[in-house]
Parts: structure tokens; C-alpha cells; sequence
């Protein structure tokens, strides 16, 4: 078997940050709110060259950080969105058949068929087609980053797979040989744990849990992606949310339904909530009907006088703690 490492088409590479605080500071320019453990494990991810598998549940912000990251890096994202059926001719490469045949066809025309030479031919770069694993490897510039989206979605073989990738960041190609990395993408791999992943591919990343945010997170995150909305508005929100949290729900309210839902006030030129408003706009924050109905109507007024108490706390706590 062939190893075929590509030349490089640019001596530039990505310029990585230099200390957890700055990845952290990266991060925030561009609106994501990080904490430190997860900004420590994208630094270190970038320091050593090594995948960083990011788990939690569905909407905490695993896909947004890596589509962030990549901006900031100012390098590409290559995104590889997994499902069930997932097969290597839709994440790695295929053969242009169609191509291949048309080929062949003109080497009978012109009497110029010869096994060897015509194998050669149809199958090397010029007849193949390039999917997200391969393009992310086969790259001529810039280190990209490749993303592998809700892994826990595709079949346990697809997982297996990408152990070559993922500890030699190279693929193999039968009728070619082994395709290896000049410089090794940034992986970034994430899931939603539907399913538990294979500790052979655990073993091959670092690994990072997020979770849902507490108060002041969430309300920084809102403040950072929603800054038109008022502050009264944009705390009862992030102090709601953390109260519906707490329901037994089949769907738990995920980040991306929380900014939803303050966009969407924002667009009815809310100032603050009542529990009118909270039952008109349930869709947005929850995605099941049985959940849905579970909270409208006196539970929705119970979240929200809690909500109003801890946000009353949260302005009375930084009225005090500001200078004088």
C-alpha cells in the first residue's frame, strides 16, 4: 500500500493562542461565553494536536464553539454532519463513475485500452471526489478545521473508522493508497450521547463535558448575542429558563432555545415578562407538545414569580458590589 502525503500549497499556517486565557478571550470576541474548563480544553486540544471530543446534551453551544473557533482562527470549517446510514462514499471520498465510464469509452474509441495504463488513470485524483474526511486531510493551505457533528448519530462502524483519522490523521484509499496530513486539521468532534461512544475512540481525544449554564452565564451569553434587549427583560429570561430547567420535562430547554426566545421578545418589544407572554411563546423554548402542556398555564406563574425573585436578588447583589 502507497503513502501519498500531499504538497503544500502555502508556508502559512494557523496562528493558535498562546495561554487558556487568551482561547477563552478568542472565544468572547467572537460572543461565546465560555468558562475556563472548556476554554483549557480547546487551548490544550490546539497546544498537542489532538482531537477534543466535546459531550452534552443537545443546545449548550458543542457545534456554535467549533464554527466560532474556526472564525477566529480565521481558517476553515470543514463540517461533517453524521446520521444513521453514514458510509464512507458520503464522509470520505467516492469515484466519479460516470466520469470513469466516459473515460473508458474514449480509450476504446481511440484504440487506446490497456488495463494497466487505464487502471492508472481512473482511479487517481483527477476521478475522485472529495467528501469532508478527505478534503479535511487532503487540504493545501491552511490547517482547516474539521468538525464531526453529533457522532453519536452514525452506526458503530462509521465510529470505527475514524481511528485512523483520528490517531494518524491520514485516510487509506484502496485503489490509491494511504492519504496522510501535512498539517494535521483541528478536530473537534462532538455528541449529543444518544449512545455511548467506543472507548478505543475516547482514547484518541481529549475530552470536554458542557453543560447547561448557570444564571450569570446564561445571562452573559444573553447579553453578548441579544444586546438590544433590555436588562430586566434579558434577566427574567436567563432566571425563567434556569426555573424550567428544573421541571421534569422530556426535552430540557437547551441555550439555543433561550437566545430563540429573547430574539423573539425582543421582536414584540417585550420589557419584561408575564405569564401571558411565556404561555403565547412556549414553542420556542420547548419542542414537545406533552412538555408544553405540562407547564402552561399556573406552573408557567409559579417559574415566573421564582424568576422575578432571583433576578430582584441577582440586581440587588450587583447594585451592591458596584464601586462607589
Amino acid at each position: 500500500m502507497r503513502r501519498l502525503t500531499l504538497p503544500r500549497k502555502s508556508d502559512t499556517d494557523v496562528s493558535l493562542p498562546a495561554s487558556i486565557d487568551e482561547a477563552q478571550s478568542i472565544l468572547a470576541g467572537r460572543g461565546y461565553i465560555a468558562d475556563r474548563g472548556l476554554a483549557a480544553s480547546i487551548y490544550l486540544a490546539l497546544k498537542l494536536g489532538r482531537p477534543l471530543l466535546l459531550e452534552g446534551e443537545a443546545g449548550v453551544g458543542k457545534t456554535e464553539v467549533v464554527k466560532v473557533l474556526a472564525a477566529a482562527l480565521d481558517t476553515e470549517l470543514i463540517r461533517l454532519q453524521c446520521y444513521e446510514g453514514l458510509d464512507v462514499n458520503h464522509a470520505v471520498y467516492e469515484w466519479d463513475y460516470a466520469r470513469q465510464l466516459l473515460e473508458i469509452r474514449l480509450m476504446e474509441s481511440a484504440g487506446e485500452v490497456d488495463r494497466e495504463s487505464a487502471r492508472r488513470e481512473l482511479f487517481s485524483r483527477d476521478f475522485l471526489i472529495e467528501r469532508p474526511l478527505l478534503r479535511a486531510v487532503a487540504h493545501g493551505g491552511r490547517a482547516p478545521v474539521l468538525l464531526i457533528d453529533e457522532l453519536d448519530r452514525a452506526d458503530e462502524e462509521f465510529e470505527g473508522y475514524l481511528l485512523e483519522l483520528l490517531s494518524d490523521f491520514q485516510v487509506t484509499i484502496p485503489e490509491m493508497g494511504t492519504i496522510r496530513a501535512v498539517r494535521p486539521p483541528i478536530v473537534m468532534v462532538t455528541s449529543n450521547r444518544t449512545r455511548e461512544l467506543h472507548d478505543a475512540l475516547k482514547r484518541r481525544c481529549l475530552y470536554c463535558w458542557i453543560d447547561y449554564p448557570d444564571f450569570d452565564k446564561e445571562l452573559r451569553i444573553i447579553e453578548a448575542k441579544a444586546p438590544g434587549a433590555s436588562r430586566r427583560l434579558s434577566e427574567q429570561v436567563a432566571a425563567f429558563v434556569q426555573e424550567l430547567r428544573q421541571a421534569e420535562l422530556y426535552k430540557t430547554t437547551g441555550v439555543s432555545e433561550t437566545l430563540d426566545w429573547i430574539a423573539a421578545l425582543a421582536a414584540l418589544d417585550k420589557e419584561k415578562l408575564s405569564a401571558e407572554t411565556i404561555d403565547e411563546t412556549l414553542g420556542l423554548l420547548l419542542k414537545n407538545q406533552e412538555d408544553i402542556r405540562a407547564v402552561r398555564g399556573e406552573p408557567v406563574r409559579g417559574m415566573l414569580a421564582r424568576a422575578q425573585n432571583r433576578g430582584a436578588r441577582s440586581t440587588a447583589n450587583a447594585g451592591r458590589s458596584a464601586p462607589r
